[in-house]
């Protein structure tokens, strides 16, 4: 395995990864590969991609038209 030092880290930084550490009970350095591993393998943003899932959410979604007489029926029931 190959060995990474980093430098100059922020005190703010550290202290975030040294209090996720602890939550997640790990040592700082495991915490600290288990961060970059998600960083590295997040799928990048695909604008179109993201927007077919978008249309075919909205396909699935009964169409919902709210109105004024709705809006002022729905008030004056009150909420739960």
């Amino acid at each position: 395995m190959a060995n990474l030092t980093l430098k100059q880290v922020p005190e703010d930084l550290y202290r975030r990864l040294k209090d996720r550490a602890a939550v997640h009970r790990r040592s700082i350095n495991n915490e600290a590969i288990i961060c970059l591993e998600q960083a590295l393998e997040a799928r990048p943003f695909e604008p179109r991609a993201w927007l077919d899932e978008v249309r075919t959410l909205r396909r699935q979604t009964p169409k919902v038209f709210l109105d004024e007489a709705t809006l002022k029926a729905a008030k004056s029931q009150g909420r739960p």
